[in-house]
């Protein structure tokens, strides 16, 4: 059987609910030795005011674990304390088990069922597995039940997948205190500039398909156009860092593109109560990522069926659909991802319960589409107009009004 070892990517995977906590917080890391990559992760994300206990993976090997954490600063030996096993550690609000997990579907459930008592309120358990096997399919089960994210880690030998899962709702409130997630489906190429893992896959096949044609057609030139093809098809997934507005009035854009329209709506999916609507079209030489207006917890996600109308055109309302429903300090938020003429792949990564900051990116749409964002009308002021340009996560598409400020 092939050796599992957790890499620094998956490690910082699995520490990320963590560090993305900005308020002081307690982290619990289950099964680990001095060399895990993982308990490297979790120390790299504490903050002042921030404690975590750390569970040896066997009883003998207590005292190197404590021999590993005494030689560290000061900073982390006030703050990182050794329990000798499970049974002394506190609840906390995240739990991170180092190793991944394996066996059958009944030891991994038992696992999982054995650490929740060890969750505050709203905490969060993070678990890596396999990608095969009972232990997968049993965590994959408790994803669709609990799961606020999941995150396959290709960079790592051999592959893993990362679930959070939250067993107890967490407030919507705490999503303003949290920095956007740690997601491996970014993948960086300069400081600046990351690439989603879709376009990593998109041009590896053209690529691939560039190679099967050299060897099948060898005196062919046919092969350059699935070659030349890849570097526009990855660029096409390009993800840019962007600066988020710290302003916590600010509402931001859901995406790259024109504005469409502006206007105030009514829709019984999500309530009496009028919305203020902000549309964008994305052409096919914009930013697909979407990213969240506005921090807060996904209480809903569905699908409607619909046409494939340009995206840009008035019926494009009624094009197949993907809606986000945010719970937030200010009322309902929705998000909506509209297909286009030629997208007709509509990819979201936030499951319901899960926690997104402003500016966070959470899903995309392949090829031209449509993005819009619905505010509660008597709480949002609207900032732009059709025509202008907006960039997601860092335009400012309308601010809060200081009435419904808490």
């Amino acid at each position: 059987m092939t050796q599992t070892r957790t890499a620094a990517r998956a490690a910082r995977t699995l520490a990320s609910e963590l560090a993305r906590h900005n308020g002081p917080k307690s982290g619990l890391v289950v099964g680990a030795h001095g060399r895990s990559a993982v308990l490297a992760a979790a120390i790299e994300g504490m903050l002042p005011g921030d404690t975590l206990t750390v569970v040896p993976v066997a009883a003998a090997a207590v005292g190197a674990l404590r021999d590993h954490i005494a030689a560290q600063s000061r900073w982390v030996t006030e703050r990182v304390r050794v329990a000798d096993s499970l049974a002394e550690a506190d609840p906390a609000d995240v739990v991170i088990v180092a190793e991944p997990l394996r066996g059958s579907a009944e030891e991994a459930r038992a696992t999982v069922e054995g650490l929740t008592k060890y969750l505050v309120d709203g905490g969060v358990l993070s678990v890596a597995t396999g990608l095969n096997g009972g232990a997968a399919a049993e965590l994959d089960r408790q994803a669709a039940l609990f799961g606020v994210g999941s995150d396959l880690v290709l960079r790592n030998n051999p592959p893993l997948r990362v679930h959070r899962l939250r067993f107890t709702a967490a407030e919507a409130a705490l999503a303003g205190h949290v920095a956007p997630a740690y997601r491996p489906s970014s993948v960086p190429l300069t400081r600046t500039m990351h690439i989603d893992s879709n376009g990593v896959a998109a041009a590896g096949i053209a690529l691939g398909l560039a190679a099967l044609t050299r060897l099948a057609r060898p005196k062919s030139r046919l092969w350059l156009v699935p070659a030349l093809a890849a570097a526009p098809v990855a660029a096409f997934f390009r993800d840019p860092q962007r600066d988020v507005p710290e302003d916590r009035s600010a509402v931001v854009a859901a995406s790259d593109g024109k504005v469409l329209s502006v206007e105030r709506v009514r829709d019984d999916r999500f309530g009496p109560d009028e919305f203020l609507r902000v549309a964008v079209f994305l052409s096919v030489f914009d930013v697909h990522v979407n990213r969240a207006p506005v921090a807060g917890r996904v209480v809903d996600y569905f699908d409607t069926d619909g046409g494939f109308a340009a995206a840009m055109r008035p019926e494009a309302e009624h094009n197949v659909a993907a809606y986000t429903v945010l719970d937030t300090a200010h009322g309902t938020v929705v998000v909506a991802q509209r297909t286009g003429l030629v997208a007709r792949r509509i990819v979201q990564r936030a499951p319901v319960g899960a926690l997104l900051a402003k500016g966070e990116r959470f899903g995309l749409i392949r090829f031209g589409s449509r993005t819009d964002v619905y505010l509660p009308a008597g709480a949002a002021e609207p900032l732009v107009a059709p025509g202008d340009r907006v960039l997601g996560g860092a335009s400012v598409i309308a601010r809060w009004t200081p009435i419904s400020e808490t």
